[in-house]
This record gives structure tokens, C-alpha cells and sequence, in this order.
């Protein structure tokens, strides 16, 4: 395709305007100008030259006062099915390319063009005019794990209206209620034509891996709150939300400061909940809290009311330290999103932990320290009751109150504290060795 169409003339213009301005541009043409009006035809030597042409003069000379318009010709009955998209990002992959265009009718032909500039150009031709017309504006859908989309659209909105704005494309996210336990993803929804969609996408994407790069850094800054706590297995970030792991730093840097264990011990947190939130958390016939068991692999039960009027109720989740952590964030998330609370309070957990009695100590520290020092790392309220009567377990409960990440590094710094009581209990009970002969 070396023979062009130059738009955009006023009716002075003249054979000889044109040589000049590809003469300046220093651009070859093969035959004559042929002007008509408003417009004018050239040959170029080959395909090369024309498209340099494109890139140089289209909409960057003008011509008395107008700037004129430099595209490949092509053939009449071609005309309205055949389109050229330039400006294409180099990192824009090809299936995505592809995968905007068939949305609007059957491709016949999407052949890319060399350049010698970063951006790509393609000709795509339709079967017919009307699919090609439709593609003056195509959706580009992006799925994006929901952890990140709040920061994506930024605070009323400006984030957002600022790629908006840049990019001259409009962006919708679909809703929260279409979550679910086991599609965590927001659909992403950027309009405009390819070349917009194509830097939106790049923006978009660059504040999502922005935001994913911060979390890993936060919870690896602070993991080691929270010993025993596999986070990789939390299924946080997961595979599906499409993030790529981070590009900088050496390979150690993803490698969690925290030990890994094989397998943890089960534990029993009580937690309690506004009632009004249990029929969002068990569901219709119980879907919610079924599935919510399968995701987080504990088992969740909800107690009884105590009383009719009960403003709270308990629920008991069972498992071991990933699936507490899964659990009661679904559960907070729930809570939250469903506005169970009055706006102008804080959405707090409230979990009961039944500890030894002889352990109960420990956790209170020599004149409270201990509980004031955990009070102070984790943010939470931590209080061991006074005077209460061991159940038949002989064991007493510990209160934790707060948001919650929180509420979790309490819980799990109180387990650290039972773990290493434990520990010494079975240091205790071993046989010590037979007694060692003296030397007369």
C-alpha cells in the first residue's frame, strides 16, 4: 500500500503546496500529485515511504491554515470495511489486539505494518462496513483482584477520572455485589478506541502492580508480627487475579521472612458478630457459610441466640491459622460491605480465645506487662476477665476487640504465648537421665 490520500485540503490548495511540503519532509513521491477538492492522491516508491509520510505529516503540517490528513488509500469498494490503527503500544500483546477486534464482526485480514518507530500499525479489514464502523469505539474488559481496586479508583474518584481524563476514555468497575467467596475479581470496563484503550490499559495496570508491590512490602515488613501465619497460603494475591509476581529485586526478595510449617495445630476462636449480620453469613439455605467453609478449611458454626432480643450472636470457627485468618476476613469483610454497623463506627471484631488457666498468667505478663506491651504492638484490646471460674476444661477466656488485622496479630501473638508455655510443660514432664556415678 504505497498510494495515499491526503484529506483535509482547502480548495486553494495546489499541486506545487504539496511538493514542497513532502519536499521539506524529505520524502519521496514516485508520480504527480492528483488534487481534487479537498483532497489529493500520490504514489509513493513503497509501502515504507508511505507509511513515514503518515507518521510525519498527518495532522502536524498545515496547509493555509488547515492541517492536512495523511492516510493510505485503498480501493473504493474496500473503503468502508478496511481500517488502520496506529499508535499501538509495544507491550499491547496480540491476542488482546485480536480479541477487541472480533467483538464487532468477522476479521478477514489483521496485518501488522513495520515501523521504525516503538508504537505498532496494523491494517484490519472487515467483512463488512458495518462491524468496521462499530470499531470506532470497542470495550476493553480487565479483571482486577478486588484488594486493589479501591486504591485504583482513589479517593471520590480521582484516581480514576485522572486516567479518565489522560487516556479520553470512560472507565466503569462492576459492582461489589457481584463478588463471591470464590470470584474475588472486579471487571474492569475501559471504552474508546484501541489506541485509548491501549493507554488506559497501561495505567490501569501500572496502579495495580503499584498496589500489589506496596502489600507485598507491608507484609513482609511486618510478617514476623505474626508468627506461625503462612501467608503465601492465604490466597491473598491469587493466581487468578492475574498480577504477575514483581519485576524488581532479586528472587529472595519474594521469599517471606516467616517459617514455613508443614502442618498447624487446629485451634477454636469465638467469634461474635451484630446479629442482624447472620442471615448475610449463612445465606439462602446455607450456600454462604458452606461455601465460606470450603474456601477458608475451618469449620464455622453459629451458636444459638441466648436471648430473643440478642444484639449479638457467636460463631465458632475451628482450623488451623490460615483458615482463622481467611475466615474471620470474610466474615469482617462482610460485615463491613453490608453496612451492619452504624456509619459512624468502626467495624471491630470481637473474638473470645480459651487459654489454661495456668497459662492465663503468662498472657497477663508481671503487673500487666505483657498484655499492656501486646496491647500497644497489635492495636487491639486485649482483657483476661478477673475472677473467673475455669470451665470444666479448666480453662479461662481471653477477650480481643479491634479491626482486623489487629485482632489477628493479638490472636496470634497469645497462640506464640501458649505455644511456649506448652513447650515448657512438656520440658517439665521428661524423664530426667539416671544420676550420674561420682568419682572417689
Amino acid at each position: 500500500m504505497n498510494k495515499l490520500y491526503i484529506g483535509n485540503l482547502s480548495e486553494n490548495a495546489a499541486p506545487s503546496d504539496l511538493e514542497s511540503i513532502f519536499k521539506d519532509a524529505k520524502i519521496p513521491v514516485s508520480g504527480p500529485f492528483l488534487v481534487k477538492t479537498g483532497y489529493a492522491f500520490v504514489d509513493c516508491p513503497d509501502e515504507s515511504w508511505a507509511l513515514k509520510a503518515i507518521e510525519a505529516l498527518s495532522g502536524k503540517i498545515e496547509l493555509h491554515g488547515k492541517p492536512i490528513e495523511v492516510e493510505h488509500s485503498v480501493p473504493k469498494r474496500q473503503r468502508i470495511r478496511k481500517l488502520q490503527i496506529r499508535n499501538i503500544p509495544p507491550h499491547l500483546q496480540w491476542e488482546v489486539l485480536d480479541s477487541l477486534l472480533v467483538q464487532y464482526g468477522v476479521v478477514e485480514s489483521c496485518e501488522q505494518v513495520n515501523t521504525d518507530s516503538e508504537t505498532a500499525v496494523v491494517n484490519v479489514t472487515y467483512s463488512s462496513k458495518d462491524q468496521a464502523r462499530h470499531t470506532e469505539e470497542i470495550p476493553l474488559k480487565i479483571l482486577a483482584h478486588n484488594n486493589f481496586v479501591g486504591r485504583l479508583i482513589g479517593k471520590e474518584g480521582r484516581n480514576l477520572k485522572k486516567i479518565e481524563q489522560d487516556t479520553d476514555t470512560k472507565i466503569t468497575i462492576s459492582p461489589l455485589q457481584e463478588l463471591t467467596l470464590y470470584n474475588p475479581e472486579r471487571t474492569i470496563t475501559v471504552k474508546g478506541n484501541v489506541e485509548t484503550c491501549a493507554k488506559a490499559e497501561e495505567e490501569i495496570m501500572k496502579k495495580i502492580r503499584e498496589s500489589y508491590e506496596n502489600d507485598i512490602a507491608s507484609m513482609n515488613l511486618q510478617a514476623h508480627l505474626i508468627p506461625g501465619l503462612n501467608l503465601n497460603a492465604l490466597g491473598l494475591f491469587p493466581p487468578t487475579s492475574g498480577m504477575p509476581p514483581p519485576t524488581s529485586g532479586p528472587p529472595s526478595a519474594m521469599t517471606p521472612p516467616y517459617p514455613q510449617f508443614e502442618q498447624s495445630e487446629t485451634e477454636t476462636v469465638h467469634l461474635f458478630i451484630p446479629a442482624l449480620s447472620v442471615g448475610a453469613i449463612i445465606g439462602k439455605q446455607g450456600q454462604h457459610i458452606k461455601q465460606l467453609s470450603r474456601f477458608a478449611g475451618a469449620s464455622i458454626k453459629i451458636a444459638p441466640a441466648e436471648a430473643p432480643d440478642a444484639k449479638v450472636r457467636m460463631v465458632i470457627i475451628t482450623g488451623p491459622p490460615e483458615a482463622q485468618f481467611k475466615a474471620q476476613g470474610r466474615i469482617y469483610g462482610k460485615i463491613k460491605e453490608e453496612n451492619f454497623v452504624s456509619p459512624k463506627e468502626e467495624v471491630k471484631l470481637e473474638a473470645h480465645i480459651r487459654v489454661p488457666s495456668f497459662a492465663a498468667g503468662r498472657v497477663i505478663g508481671k503487673g500487666g506487662k505483657t498484655v499492656n506491651e501486646l496491647q500497644n504492638l497489635s492495636s487491639a484490646e486485649v482483657v483476661v476477665p478477673r475472677d473467673q471460674t475455669p470451665d470444666e476444661n479448666d480453662q479461662v477466656v481471653v477477650k480481643i476487640t479491634g479491626h482486623f488485622y489487629a485482632c489477628q496479630v493479638a490472636q496470634r501473638k497469645i497462640q506464640e504465648i501458649l505455644t511456649q508455655v506448652k513447650q515448657h510443660q512438656q520440658q517439665k514432664a521428661l524423664p530426667s537421665g539416671p544420676p550420674q556415678s561420682r568419682r572417689k
